[in-house]
């Protein structure tokens, strides 16, 4: 387990470095908070309740996923092991006397926690300081909505490294890590929450593992789930369960597969 810790220290140490690209990324997702959250503004006019959710919640919705973007992963379509894979370099993280995939995780750990600290809570605040929100007051909420974001990350990555694996195979992971991030970005609820999605498609959105990123901690926070914090976290841990255990079947495939472009 140390090893792991020092992996996640060592990465959150490289990520908080970066704390100019860091307000500058903060500063983009408050701008873009205010254009997502003005044009729901505009369709919650129209029809003032759309699910569960009203014009409150809906603004509330846009600056939290804003804030969650970089450090859940929402636009990463990979792992730091598809660059890796590309340039050979995965060859010497297969020799490391260690759980290959529990490797990646604990640096992706790091990397989400230096992001959580320098981009969340600005879209966040400025949100919640210029226009009508929800914030609960309740600390228990708060509490349930991070246990919820921490297996959302766990979800996250384990989709971004199976995207990852697809390199050994094709040796260029890029096409499909993009067509994950679209995918993502869509079944999410990164573009409009899923409630907003109707019929079918809405049904669909919802029990995919991309609502279980930012979708089902959300509505824990809002008090949004219908069978309550226990029914989401149920639901998040049955998808972080079996995209774990898929990765492990194909990070196993992919030690009898890899080949190292060049050699």
């Amino acid at each position: 387990m140390r090893v792991y810790l020092t992996a996640a220290r060592l990465s959150f140490r490289r990520y908080i470095t970066y704390r100019s690209a860091a307000t500058a990324g903060a500063i983009t997702n408050t701008a873009f908070g205010f254009i997502r959250a003005y044009i729901l503004l505009a369709v919650w006019r129209e029809k003032p309740h759309i699910g569960t959710y009203d014009a409150a919640d809906a603004v509330t919705y846009v600056f939290l996923t804003q804030g969650l973007i970089t450090p859940i992963g929402v636009f990463l379509g990979s792992t730091e092991l598809g660059p890796r894979i590309r340039t050979g370099e995965v060859a010497v993280d297969l020799y490391r006397p260690c759980d290959f995939q529990l490797w990646f995780l604990a640096t992706d750990l790091g990397r989400a926690v230096a992001s959580l600290l320098l981009r969340t809570v600005p879209p966040v605040l400025v949100g919640a300081l210029a226009l009508p929100t929800r914030l609960p007051g309740d600390p228990r909420r708060w509490l349930e909505f991070g246990c919820c974001c921490a297996v959302a990350l766990v979800i996250s990555f384990s989709l971004r490294y199976l995207a990852s694996l697809s390199g050994f195979w094709t040796l260029d992971e890029r096409g499909t890590t993009s067509l994950l991030m679209v995918v993502s970005m869509f079944f999410s609820g990164m573009i409009v929450p899923l409630v907003v999605m109707p019929g079918w498609l809405g049904g669909l959105a919802r029990v995919l593992p991309w609502s279980a990123t930012l979708q089902v901690p959300i509505d824990v926070l809002l008090g949004k789930t219908t069978g309550g914090f226990a029914d989401a976290l149920v639901f998040q841990l049955a998808w972080a369960a079996a995209l774990v255990a898929l990765g492990r079947a194909l990070t196993s495939a992919a030690r009898h597969r890899t080949v190292v472009q060049g050699g």
